[in-house]
């Protein structure tokens, strides 16, 4: 089958490597525009168009997909099959009916739990034990596609976002190579999803990743771990603005929240609305994190200080 790869971070560009790894014909690659990055701001190439680049690959950057012209232009690729993973534009009806087979999404969920922008933080958030990919064809609404694959992923106590992503780009690599074998063996079922049992993953914001102290410990904890790499958790201490990378909820600590109630080696550990938060790797701005050990040396932190959200 000749394949038409649209993707854009490291979870799409495991896809695309796993499709050149069993030697599928890839035609061309759909990528979003370079952007600046690093502390220089240069543009910067996706994964996906770097691995494209390194395998001598047709790229494409359009910033839209509704444009006559990059719809031609995808047209005279006679492509049978779209792969689609974190691509991050809308794909019009026009593009989804050019493929003789459509398009094909890879989503980080179980659908129809989790349609929308942030499935894996918000499956942490949410406290879920399980995850996993869901391929899915793609229709002209949000994540409401029939699903062609699914293969579940356990969530572990110590998971944040990166891991997770990490997990479920190996995850949805394999099930697309399987699912692209099953459609050329005309082997493909396609399953409805049940609308009524969806939930939206709404696309994360910076404002959201201030923690509430008054909120629970478990669920801080859960946040923390949602919120890495981005747009990662914080809080003020002493007026100055601290970013929260790594900590753990205890049951056996209490006070009015947002208090530090000690600081230790081992971390420091501040009342919640309902139990204690030991915050284990922190970072200042313009700073490395740091263990919370190394953190507190450069910084004046005494039980009885209080911790509140930026503003």
């Amino acid at each position: 089958m000749k394949i038409i790869f649209a993707g854009t971070p490291h979870f799409a560009a495991a896809a695309l490597e796993a499709l050149l790894a069993q030697h599928f014909a890839v035609a061309a690659v759909l990528t979003q525009p370079d952007r600046p990055a690093g502390r220089g701001m240069q543009l910067t190439p996706s994964p996906v168009k770097q691995l494209a680049l390194a395998h001598n690959l047709p790229v494409l950057q359009p910033h839209s997909l509704k444009d006559a012209d990059i719809q031609k232009k995808l047209a005279g690729y006679a492509a049978d099959v779209m792969v689609v993973a974190a691509y991050g534009l809308i794909l019009p009806p026009a593009v989804l009916q050019l493929p003789r087979h459509g398009c094909l999404n890879i989503h980080a969920s179980l659908l129809p739990r989790w349609r929308g922008a942030a499935p894996i933080q918000r499956a942490i958030l949410a406290g879920d034990n399980e995850t996993g990919v869901t391929i899915m064809q793609m229709d002209a609404g949000l994540d409401t596609g029939d699903m062609l694959l699914k293969k579940i992923c356990p969530i572990s106590a110590h998971d944040t976002a990166q891991t997770l992503n990490d997990k479920l780009a190996a995850l949805g690599a394999g099930a697309i190579v399987e699912t692209l074998r099953l459609l050329e063996q005309g082997r493909l079922a396609r399953v409805p999803q049940n609308a009524a049992q969806a939930t939206y993953a709404a696309k994360l914001t910076r404002a959201e990743a201030q923690i509430d102290w008054t909120d629970d410990a478990a669920h801080i904890a859960r946040a923390i771990r949602a919120y890495n790499p981005f747009p990662v958790a914080c809080t003020t201490f002493n007026a100055m603005p601290i970013k929260v990378w790594q900590a753990s909820a205890r049951d056996d600590l209490g006070g009015v929240a947002g208090t530090v109630l000690s600081v230790g080696k081992d971390g420091i550990n501040v009342a919640c609305g309902q139990g204690a938060l030991c915050l284990e790797v922190l970072q200042r701005p313009n700073a490395k994190a740091l263990p919370a050990a190394q953190f507190v040396q450069g910084f004046a932190l005494h039980p009885g200080d209080r911790c509140t959200s930026p503003a």
